[in-house]
């Protein structure tokens, strides 16, 4: 009985019956209106019929344009009125004008050098470019002077990632999309309130969509209490918005500026196999040592300035310069993306790397749900005799999603790509590796949400150390896991087909 009382008074349900008692009023007052009035039942046929006239001629997805087209079509009466209230992909004008300054402190703080541009230039034009495009719209520059180091799996990220924070002086920034109290969290908290005693500057920033399940709604307050300053993106409020699905999706943690990490991994249980939740848990986090870092710490900055609306000077935490002989190999460039702009810097990455792939392409993701231009980039490069292959979970973490992600399978094993399911449990790392020369590590899964939704970023690597250290892990992964072959996937029901078929049509909603 407290379990149900619980549940019924939880902030999500709350949250939730108050966002479904606005979507029926506004459904009966519209029903009402045309009931009684059959000039307004025209009126919102019209306006459905300019809705769609206008979704057609914008600049997005195709796939995202049909879901929406479809349920306008079905409901002519609501559908028009229910896109102009929460339709918008993007953030409103008035936050992107808010974020417009950070954006530009963030351009003026990080300034590209000429002389390792051109030393890049020398070795690889193809690498080059694509670190050109990553600079000209994501306003990180490359670089030549850090260290990198993988760490394949979310047990070793938490133990190094407790070395660095207990050598923290100067400040310790963290910005994750969940965090819950637990062994993980719990070890890291005591840490960071021991430090924020000493006069470290400690902040937390993390999503209330990510945490409304596992942080109480007045959780930043608790941090405050022990002199640790927090911000919350994007609060989870009871009122019928479409903003929440612009999410901070983004896993930073800088220390001093001496050393930063990103990845897939969260601050929680699940993560480092402390608790089971979809079997194990494969996750993995990389390291920086070196000027790259002051590129991840320009990101929490720039989101910790328009969240607490201050003006950080970001030049005060520019990072430690390695001494000469330090263990720098290749080029790094951390890449921020984000929904203020129509520039999809994150699926630009992905699709440059696959594109421009000469042998192979290995890919980790925890989604697989990717649109047209994907499926079609990474069929080409499997027809023209690039060994693609994908890792995605056999435990789900979501059925729908789960569902979405093996209806792409058949088109893609059909042109030569290799599908390997994660046998042992639910992978959650996000990695390229490709041709032995480029790997990206980070927080963009393969799915609508990450390539055009949420804050998202990466580490884009051209011949560093790590990059045979993220290829190893895939490869030991696939041999955990089992491959997806055609005959399976024929014996595929059709109404299971017809139901991931629907899935698939609106995923670019979910």
């Amino acid at each position: 009985m407290n379990r149900v009382i619980r549940l019924l008074f939880n902030r999500v349900t709350l949250v939730t019956l108050a966002i479904l008692l606005q979507l029926l009023t506004f459904a009966l007052i519209i029903w009402k209106f045309s009931s009684y009035f059959v000039l307004f039942d025209a009126v919102f046929m019209i306006v459905s019929v300019l809705v769609v006239i206008y979704i057609l001629n914008r600049r997005s997805d195709p796939a995202y344009k049909i879901a929406w087209i479809i349920p306008i079509m079905l409901f002519p009466i609501f559908g028009g009125i229910f896109y102009l209230m929460v339709g918008g992909r993007g953030l409103s004008l008035r936050k992107k004008n808010n974020m417009q300054s950070i954006t530009n402190q963030l351009r003026s703080s990080l300034r590209q050098d000429s002389e390792t541009l051109e030393l890049l230039k020398k070795e690889s034009i193809s690498a080059y470019n694509q670190a050109k495009y990553i600079d000209n719209y994501s306003l990180c520059p490359v670089y030549n002077d850090t260290e990198t180091e993988f760490y394949p799996s979310g047990e070793l990220f938490y133990e190094h990632l407790l070395e660095e924070l207990k050598k923290a002086e100067k400040y310790i920034f963290l910005e994750f999309f969940i965090i819950e109290e637990g062994i993980m969290w719990n070890s890291i908290l005591d840490i960071l309130a021991e430090k924020a005693k000493k006069g470290v500057d400690v902040r937390v920033i993390y999503d209330d969509v990510g945490c409304v399940f596992t942080l109480p709604s007045d959780y930043n307050q608790k941090l405050q209490s022990m002199n640790i300053k927090c911000c919350v993106f994007n609060p989870f409020l009871p009122v019928l918005t479409f903003s929440l699905n612009n999410r901070d999706h983004r896993k930073i943690a800088v220390i001093d500026g001496k050393s930063a990490f990103t990845g897939g991994a969260n601050l929680a249980d699940e993560y480092i196999n402390e608790r089971e939740k979809y079997g194990h848990w494969r996750d993995c986090a990389i390291k920086l040592k070196g000027e790259a870092v002051m590129s991840l710490t320009a990101m929490f900055l720039s989101m910790w300035n328009f969240l607490a609306k201050t003006t950080e000077d970001f030049s005060r935490f520019k990072p430690e310069i390695l001494p000469t002989g330090s263990q720098c190999q290749g080029f790094v460039q951390p890449f921020d993306d984000s929904p203020l702009d129509d520039e999809n810097v994150s699926e630009a990455v992905y699709m440059n790397l696959i594109n421009q792939a000469k042998k192979y392409v290995y890919i980790e993701t925890p989604y697989l749900i990717a649109d047209n231009k994907m499926m079609v980039a990474l069929s080409m490069a499997a027809k023209r005799g690039v060994d693609v292959r994908i890792l995605t979970p056999h435990i789900p973490d979501k059925w729908y999603a789960f569902a979405v992600t093996q209806s792409n399978y058949e088109e893609l094993i059909e042109a030569g790509v290799s599908i390997y399911e994660y046998t042992p449990g639910f992978n959650h790392g996000k990695t390229f590796v490709v041709d032995d020369e480029y790997a990206v590590v980070g927080t963009i899964n393969l799915d609508y949400r990450s390539l055009y939704l949420h804050f998202e970023c990466g580490v884009w690597m051209y011949g560093t150390k790590c990059i045979d250290q993220v290829k190893q892990s895939t490869l030991n992964a696939y041999d955990l896991s089992k491959k997806v072959t055609i005959e399976e996937l024929k014996k595929i029901s059709k109404i299971r087909r017809i139901g991931r078929t629907v899935l698939k049509i609106l995923s670019p909603l979910m």
